[in-house]
């Protein structure tokens, strides 16, 4: 096709990197399009040259041109390149292909990673959020395509603003498939944070087990970070946070030697916090799973805690051969509110206190008009709480769940 336009994907390694074939293409053509760096590729070329700026005055160029053209772009043309827009505005009959190898391959090649299960994030002239949306959910393996903004530096403090439940290994590649390649490996962001980078950069994220050992003479008295939990591989957010945990603590008043019920208790994170608090208490945490009871004593055993008995099964069966308690914290339901309500009320001590963490406007309802009717002493206090993240070299708030605590005390 005499008017085709061959749309050519090139490495930093230049004109060499292509095949023969690919090479002669370029060399007939009537009209060169690309950035500076890849027109100088062929300092020799005859036919006329056109450097990439405005995409669109540059797209209006290509389709009025009556002969062969070739627009030169970095490895595959279609993967997050000006392909997707040729496609958008061009007859699609002129478009023909040629991709090179795209970046992400190179970056994965050089560290030997696999890259089948692989999230790509493009944060080239965008956002970092889908990258902290990423993150956040703990998506095990992750690609970005950085800009000169939104570099390696940014993605560090990305990842320590957001105190994760899980750590990840990085790889930072430059400037791949030219002579000044490099490849840095970290499992540390704030190594990387007042560092420099190529503009060609892609940052490889692979997390892994959180197998630190803790230094528990250096953890606080109350307020444990997120990430010090090891947490569920699939649901790495599923954990009541520091923040919450804090105004669990309060509102449970909690005293020596008091029996405490932690009904629905994740992670272990809130009986973790009770025990260190007060080790002279026995605490009996609940979790419907044999998954989550293996967390809940892996976390103990990390933190040295020896006084929390973890129990499988269901709330409220799974309490009734459990010593009255003074203090309870109910975490979640698994949809039985009110059979864990009647449970939990009935057998508590006098003066008792129990606490509720309440994240969906039908359980707050569905327990109010439980202790309304029962003329149960409460009182409610809604949390709404941001968190202050990294955006390149800005700040801002990104907010976690609201959640309504409710404290009920036995007259």
């Amino acid at each position: 096709m005499d008017n085709a336009i061959h749309v050519v994907g090139i490495g930093l390694e230049g004109a060499e990197g292509l095949t023969e074939s690919v090479r002669q293409i370029v060399e007939q053509a009537t009209l060169l399009v690309g950035s500076d760096r890849h027109l100088s590729y062929f300092p020799n070329h005859v036919g006329e040259r056109l450097t990439l700026g405005n995409f669109m005055s540059a797209i209006a160029a290509i389709q009025n041109h009556p002969n062969s053209v070739v627009v030169l772009t970095s490895g595959d043309p279609l993967f997050f390149g000006f392909g997707r827009l040729l496609l958008e505005e061009c007859d699609r009959d002129r478009l023909i292909f040629h991709p090179n190898l795209s970046s992400i391959q190179l970056a994965f090649s050089r560290i030997k990673l696999s890259w089948h299960d692989a999230k790509v994030i493009s944060a080239h002239g965008r956002s970092l959020d889908e990258l902290t949306q990423a993150l956040q959910q703990g998506v095990e393996k992750i690609a970005v395509l950085t800009d000169p903004t939104r570099n390696p530096a940014a993605i560090a403090e990305l990842l320590l603003s957001l105190d994760l439940p899980s750590r990840y290994q990085i790889w930072v590649c430059e400037n791949l498939g030219g002579q000044d390649e490099r490849v840095t490996e970290t499992l540390a962001p704030t190594s990387l944070v007042h560092q420099s980078f190529a503009s060609l950069t892609i940052v490889v994220l692979q997390k892994i087990i959180n197998d630190e050992t803790l230094a528990l003479e250096d953890l606080p008295l109350i307020g444990i970070s997120d990430r010090d939990f090891l947490s569920f591989s699939d649901r790495p957010g599923l954990m009541t946070k520091r923040e919450i945990r804090i105004l669990v603590l309060a509102e449970l008043a909690l005293q020596p030697n008091q029996i405490i019920w932690d009904v629905g208790a994740g992670t272990g994170s809130v009986a973790i916090e009770m025990a260190r608090l007060c080790p002279t208490a026995k605490i009996y945490a609940i979790e419907k799973t044999a998954a989550g009871v293996s967390l809940i004593q892996k976390n103990a055993q990390r933190f040295g805690i020896q006084s929390i008995q973890a129990i499988q099964g269901e709330a409220p069966t799974a309490l009734t051969e459990l010593p009255n308690p003074d203090r309870i914290f109910i975490g979640g339901s698994g949809g039985n509110l009110v059979g864990i309500l009647d449970c939990c009320l009935d057998r508590l001590s006098d003066r008792g206190v129990v606490v509720l963490a309440v994240a969906t406007l039908e359980h707050l309802t569905q327990a109010i008009a439980y202790l309304s009717r029962f003329d149960w002493h409460y009182r409610l206090l809604q949390v709404q709480i941001s968190r202050s993240i990294a955006v390149a070299s800005l700040t801002r708030f990104t907010p976690l769940n609201p959640v309504t605590l409710i404290t009920v005390t036995k007259r």
